[in-house]
């Protein structure tokens, strides 16, 4: 990448960017910012799915031991299995 992508940190990548920012506090560089306007639109939908408490329990420590929540496992594990159901049902 040959333009910087921060006027500030002067990086060229964002991996750069975050380095930076490992390192310095932007109260250092208050003057440098400008103020900007955005919307973030999030739009999911939280369904909640009973397990079974022994079943539940196994999960959390799972996700402890991974250092992920529990919903994020979760999510991650039926994301999985719900790839691997359409790519099934496309081969049949």
């Amino acid at each position: 990448m040959s333009e910087s992508k921060s006027s500030i940190s002067h990086a060229h990548s964002y991996r750069e960017i975050g380095e930076f920012w490992e390192t310095h506090d932007v109260t250092e560089y208050w003057d440098a910012t400008e103020p900007v306007a955005f919307e973030v639109d999030i739009q999911s939908e939280v369904r909640y799915c009973a397990l079974e408490s022994t079943l539940a329990h196994k999960v959390s420590e799972i996700a402890r031991q991974r250092g992920v929540s529990v919903e994020t496992l979760v999510n991650l594990w039926v994301q999985d299995k719900v790839a691997e159901e359409l790519l099934q049902a496309q081969e049949n």
